[in-house]
């Protein structure tokens, strides 16, 4: 960890998956500091599995959190993270800031599954997660945000995700919600009072011939065709329960098919 200081703590995780070249994925890079530590666990075929394991409360107000991880060409690596992460208010007035780096090239896969993120009353909070690819890279990427814990007023909460294939961004959206942010999140054209959202990123090299077609996906939930081989699903929900049930249905949805 780089240390504790009046801004707060700074901390840093970084993993690196490679082809092993016996058909399997190594991770030459697992490290993690402070509130960030990363466990390998047994994966699947040739697939690595990783946890990421939250060894300290947070983040609170004045955190400056990151996670980086790298997929190399032939390499399948799943993240998740062992409990949901909750925004917490501290000592410190500044708002937290959870960074979120994501690389794959042509022929890696990653899974980026992490638990929900619970914004907690008092709590602020900054995430970005920015996912670069290659041509011919794969991707699924799952962020849940809960607003507040049950019958309570949610935090300050402000994610932005962007997404870039070969270059090209494909996905440049941000939401804002609590007190303090511009009107109308909680309106009927963004949450309509629900307390749960997230969105559920898809990409894989078939759907350059065969696009995703929009459509909704229940009342709450509609998936929609992004420019290059990806695809969107933006779900809203009453609860994190919910919400996982529409983000799984999706997900196997745009599964490949099996043989």
């Amino acid at each position: 960890m780089d240390g504790v200081n009046t801004a707060g703590v700074r901390a840093a995780a970084r993993v690196r998956a490679c082809a092993d070249g016996r058909g399997g994925t190594c991770l030459p890079v697992l490290e993690g500091d402070g509130p960030l530590a990363l466990r390998r666990t047994r994966g699947s075929g040739t697939e690595a599995h990783v946890l990421l394991v939250g060894a300290m409360s947070g983040p609170l107000g004045g955190d400056r959190l990151s996670v980086r991880a790298d997929v190399r060409p032939g390499a399948r690596l799943r993240i998740g993270s062992a409990a949901a992460t909750l925004a917490l208010p501290g000592q410190h007035e500044a708002e937290a800031r959870y960074d979120v780096r994501l690389t794959v090239a042509g022929g890696g896969e990653l899974h980026w599954l992490p638990e929900q993120l619970i914004s907690v009353r008092g709590s602020e909070l900054q995430i970005t997660t920015h996912a670069d690819l290659d041509h011919g890279a794969r991707l699924v990427l799952r962020e849940e945000q809960v607003l507040g814990r049950a019958g309570e007023e949610p935090g300050r909460l402000t994610t932005r995700l962007t997404v870039r294939i070969a270059g090209r961004t494909v996905l440049d959206q941000q939401l804002a919600c609590g007190p303090g942010t511009p009107g109308g999140w909680d309106g009927p054209a963004v949450l309509g009072g629900l307390r749960a959202v997230g969105q559920l990123v898809v990409v894989r090299p078939e759907f350059e011939e065969k696009p995703v077609t929009a459509r909704e996906l229940g009342g709450d939930a509609a998936v929609l065709s992004l420019p290059g081989p990806a695809a969107l699903v933006t779900a809203v929900a009453p609860d994190a329960l919910r919400l996982r049930r529409i983000l799984d249905g999706a997900s196997a949805l745009l599964a490949p098919a099996r043989d």
